[in-house]
């Protein structure tokens, strides 16, 4: 179905992140992966979303000169926000510890900013989804670190592996935002910015 809407449109995904990419092919389009290192800085003065939302527009920043009339860019950023800070990616296998340490028997939330660019316009939107955690021990963070090394995600888990099966008590707002991506919403605007001029 979108896939018939953007048939005048070539869709480019900004991300090298598999669970982004499964979540554009489950949704039956075409799309390229075109990828640019981007270093993501933003000003200590962001909170929350102000931060993803910032950061997605970088990465589209990157890109933008690379589009042509018929492309149609999507970039994204995500974060766990705990306790006023914004936990991304580990830095290594202690850094993803005491994140997890961190997370155990609280609830958080999970920040996704997408930004969706053409030649002539722009959008860019956020989701967040709060996640609550059981109580983990200390032999649980190890044993899931050792077995599904989570080293490439915000907030050191991935709620599709072990860890939301066991650990994740309650989930308020979208799931698929959790994976990665807010997935209906990106549907929404991707079909507006098909069909507006």
């Amino acid at each position: 179905m979108l896939k018939e809407k953007l048939k005048n449109y070539k869709l480019i995904l900004a991300s090298g992140s598999p669970r982004r990419q499964q979540f554009l092919r489950e949704l039956d389009t075409n799309f390229e992966v075109r990828l640019k290192e981007v270093e993501e800085i933003y000003p200590e003065t962001l909170q929350g979303a102000e931060i993803t939302d910032y950061l997605a527009e970088l990465k589209a920043s990157a890109l933008e000169e690379t589009l042509s009339e018929d492309e149609i860019l999507i970039t994204s950023d995500t974060i766990v926000w705990h306790e006023g800070k914004a936990l991304g990616k580990p830095k290594d296998k202690e850094d993803a510890f005491i994140m997890l340490k961190s997370l155990s028997g609280k609830t958080h939330e999970v920040i996704t900013s997408v930004c969706i660019k053409n030649a002539d316009k722009s959008e860019t939107f956020n989701e967040t989804t709060r996640v609550t955690f059981n109580i983990l021990t200390d032999e649980e963070i190890s044993y899931y670190l050792e077995e599904y090394k989570p080293y490439d995600k915000a907030g050191s888990y991935g709620i599709q592996e072990w860890i939301g099966l066991v650990a994740i008590s309650r989930i308020e707002g979208s799931y698929a935002n959790v994976v990665g991506m807010p997935v209906d919403k990106v549907y929404q605007y991707l079909t507006q910015f098909a069909t507006s001029k």
